[in-house]
């Protein structure tokens, strides 16, 4: 029997990839600074890191909603302090660098809402599926 897949859980899935995407293109900063080819691709690496760990939470999320669902959310709430000192201490302006916490990490939020929005949907058909069958 072939299982479908709810469009909330479709949408977390979507968004919290596209939101890794986006993250991962800051890695590409790593290239075009007149260093060896070598440590460009090292550089990229390390600048891959988060991405890497934002995909073992995606794969998380993926087999246990809830628990991802969690993780996402922390990432989104955790970072935002450090990023927006960071962005202040760049352009000294309030209203931008909230604007950039927001593009950001509201995607890691939402996705992270919406993982759990379905794995209590889901758990709530399973239970009354459950109940009918008894």
């Amino acid at each position: 029997m072939k299982k479908s897949t709810s469009p909330i859980r479709l949408i977390a899935r979507i968004l919290a990839l596209a939101a890794i995407g986006f993250i991962s293109l800051f890695a590409l900063d790593a290239f075009g600074h007149g260093e060896p080819f070598l440590i460009q691709i090292r550089n990229f690496f390390m600048h891959m890191i988060p991405s890497f760990i934002l995909l073992i939470f995606f794969y998380i999320a993926y087999k246990r909603e809830l628990i991802g669902g969690v993780l996402f959310i922390l990432v989104g709430l955790v970072n935002a302090p450090w990023i927006y000192k960071h962005n202040y201490a760049m352009n000294q302006s309030i209203g931008m660098t909230v604007m950039i916490v927001c593009v950001l990490l509201s995607p890691f939020v939402v996705s992270g809402i919406l993982f759990i929005i379905s794995h209590y949907k889901t758990k709530g058909k399973s239970a009354s599926k459950h109940l009918s069958s008894s």
